[in-house]
């Protein structure tokens, strides 16, 4: 008997998790870098404060209980942060949500030994993968991509 009641409730929360998924008209969060700070290190670890800049150009509000976020550079992981911050992006408005990341040194100087040919660098290409988890079904995703300035920086560490 139970068993018969379980079939039609899972099948009636599959449909509505399925209608929620493709709302039409939803549109994809807005996330940039807005800022980013340096934290006291720990050990072998580089600690940064993320900002970003999260637009929503959609009706209604996005809530969210918890973010994670995770940045390569080179198509590397380079860091990656989860903060338990709960809050909301206004419909077409937007919010500054903060994300402490964590660094490996290590991993930073196998970065930089990637770069080692004694050209200039002048930029950094960078994607940001992420999701505000959502406080009752689902998680809204996002990705951003960009360019940190390096104004005249050069490695000569390999010989011409």
């Amino acid at each position: 008997m139970r068993h018969t009641l379980l079939t039609p409730l899972m099948i009636v929360v599959a449909l509505t998790l399925g209608a929620c998924a493709s709302v039409p008209g939803h549109e994809p969060v807005q996330v940039t870098v807005a800022d980013i700070e340096s934290l006291p290190a720990e050990g072998l670890e580089l600690r940064m404060m993320v900002k970003l800049r999260v637009q929503n150009p959609n009706d209604a509000p996005v809530e969210y209980d918890g973010v994670y976020v995770r940045l390569n550079i080179l198509d590397q992981t380079f860091a990656t942060g989860v903060s338990n911050e709960r809050g909301s992006i206004p419909r077409f408005g937007e919010s500054i949500v903060a994300i402490p990341v964590t660094a490996s040194t290590l991993q930073v100087v196998v970065h930089a030994l990637g770069m080692l040919d004694g050209r200039p660098i002048d930029k950094l290409n960078y994607k940001l993968d992420g999701k505000l988890h959502g406080p009752a079904f689902g998680s809204t995703t996002f990705q951003a991509q960009g360019e940190f300035a390096l104004p005249g920086v050069t490695l000569p560490l390999t010989k011409p």
